[in-house]
């Protein structure tokens, strides 16, 4: 459950602070006749979201047997790069605000008042279905690896959406960098076991081999299949008898990330200086 509800309402929140920006933006400079468009784009692209989950659904429903397990593994593979491009970009943005209010700018400067609409809408739109398809693809990975859970789903986005609202409403800001760096541990740590649990299928699957497999067995003292070793492996990715390849996919995942976050620090440091 909490695994869905972190996905989603990072997702969700992401594009809420987009809209939100985008409208704040409007008001501020006297253009609130475009406000209708922002709310074309949160639609359509909600829409466009829904026919692209029905899509992946339709297409992941024609694979059996090997060829289920690759799939599988593949899917993880992917939700796991998408989150760690997503969580490194969001650390590198130190003035998102600004990008996107002058990407509003150069949009309201157009001579032709149509063109500022499409390209406001295709704003939104990319914004809403960019974070719609990340979303499909994280949660079905997630069902994969420990089962989908709709009621966190749907927490997180509700609970992204109230965010969202304070945030621009509020006027005592919500420290919204302190939320994305906390999110942001618990992602990568979700995000590694995408990677350890995409090994194991790819291993399933006869693709890899395990090396040694299983490297050992802890089931029983703290099983995967009880309630706390079901919450960990839904949210971290616990195997309570991995093979030597997924401990080494899993510890090398997090010592690679480990070191990208150091260059990042070390590089805002830098500018800081």
């Amino acid at each position: 459950m909490l695994e869905s509800f972190l996905v989603t309402s990072r997702e969700t929140l992401e594009a809420s602070l987009v809209v939100g920006i985008v409208l704040a933006y409007l008001n501020k400079t006297n253009n609130q006749n475009y406000r209708k468009t922002v709310y074309y784009g949160i639609v359509f692209g909600v829409l466009a979201s829904i026919i692209a989950a029905m899509l992946f659904m339709f297409f992941a429903g024609g694979f059996e047997g090997k060829a289920e397990e690759i799939f599988e593994g593949i899917t993880m593979l992917i939700g796991a790069f998408l989150l760690t491009t997503m969580i490194l970009w969001m650390m590198q943005q130190r003035h998102i605000a600004k990008e996107i209010e002058g990407k509003v700018e150069k949009h309201l400067m157009s001579t032709q008042p149509l063109f500022s609409h499409i390209g406001i809408f295709m704003l939104i739109f990319i914004a809403i279905i960019r974070e719609g398809i990340e979303t499909v693809i994280f949660l079905n990975a997630i069902n994969y690896a420990s089962g989908i859970n709709l009621i966190g789903g749907t927490l997180g986005i509700v609970a992204a959406i109230i965010v969202g609202y304070l945030f621009f409403v509020s006027t005592r800001k919500i420290n919204l960098k302190k939320l994305f760096n906390i999110s942001s541990i618990l992602l990568i740590l979700f995000a590694a076991g995408l990677v350890a649990h995409g090994i194991h299928e790819f291993e399933e699957a006869g693709v890899v081999s395990g090396i040694i497999s299983p490297l050992f067995d802890i089931n029983n003292i703290l099983s995967e299949k009880g309630l706390i070793g079901g919450f960990l492996k839904g949210l971290f990715g616990y195997n309570g008898n991995p093979s030597l390849l997924e401990v080494i996919a899993y510890a090398s995942y997090l010592g690679i990330i480990f070191y990208l976050f150091r260059r990042i620090e070390n590089s805002r440091v830098k500018v800081s200086a």
